[in-house]
């Protein structure tokens, strides 16, 4: 796992967790609105369809519930920009739980009444210090909750191109936290200077060994947009599809970011 910078972002909390609840909002909204047939269409997601897509967004919030009915880490052993890079050892294991799941729940609605309920009831109880004996290792909730914008919105964007003509929305605070965190994984994970990753209008940040660039315009530049930046870093849209497409801007002999992605999977 890449080192930690030692200058990290900071989150607020209410403003996270009220962006946490929001988006599940928007996902509990277009759910109600599936039909039987949209909830067996395939999914970009291996062999699941879009029942559990759905049953996964809302076992990506229990994960704090199931945290917290373990006893308390006594130390933080990993920081929250780390966790990108830990997310995949856990593939197999999240496959069986969200299949099961998905037999024991088959009323969505329900199902995802019920997390917002007692997710609600829990951020309103616990401390935002409190550590959690997380799947990458112990870190405070409130760290926790920032990671869960990242699953909601990746599952939102899963969700949406599975069911043609779904558009569920986006919360701003939720795909800002999201994008900010996996720019600040990038530049832990390429550390350096000499290349500016600007996803506006939400992240700016510098990477890539070399030389440091102190005024004016960087020699090296990456820009895209918040969404095509969030499927870039967790493997839903290629490098090269994203520069064919016009997604991405590059300039600059070290603006080949393209082997340094995606950040999860």
């Amino acid at each position: 796992m890449p080192p930690a910078r030692k200058r990290t972002r900071s989150y607020d909390p209410a403003k996270t967790r009220a962006a946490v609840l929001a988006q599940l909002g928007h996902v509990r909204q277009a759910v109600r609105g599936l039909s039987p047939e949209q909830l067996v269409l395939p999914t970009r997601l291996g062999e699941w369809t879009v029942r559990e897509l759905v049953v996964h967004i809302g076992m990506a919030l229990t994960a704090i519930h199931r945290a917290l009915d373990e006893p308390a880490p006594s130390k933080q052993d990993v920081a929250l920009v780390e966790w990108p890079f830990g997310t995949a050892v856990n593939a197999t294991a999240i496959d069986g739980f969200t299949r099961k799941l998905t037999a024991d729940h088959p009323d969505l609605d329900a199902y995802l009444a019920d997390v917002d309920e007692s997710l609600r009831a829990l951020l309103d109880t616990h401390p935002g210090t409190r550590l959690l004996a997380t799947s990458v290792g112990a870190m405070p909730l409130d760290d926790y909750v920032v990671t869960r914008t990242v699953e909601l919105v990746v599952h939102t964007d899963d969700l949406n191109a599975a069911v043609p003509g779904l558009e569920v929305p986006y919360d701003r605070q939720a795909l800002a936290a999201a994008t900010r965190l996996l720019a600040d994984a990038l530049a832990v994970k390429a550390p350096g200077g000499s290349t500016e990753v600007r996803v506006p209008p939400y992240a700016v940040v510098q990477c890539v060994e070399g030389p440091r660039h102190t005024r004016g315009t960087p020699p090296n530049v990456v820009e895209t947009d918040p969404l095509t930046w969030v499927r870039l870093a967790t493997g839903r849209m290629t490098w090269g599809d994203a520069l064919e497409g016009a997604k991405v801007g590059a300039s600059g002999e070290r603006a080949d970011i393209g082997g340094l992605l995606p950040l999860m999977t």
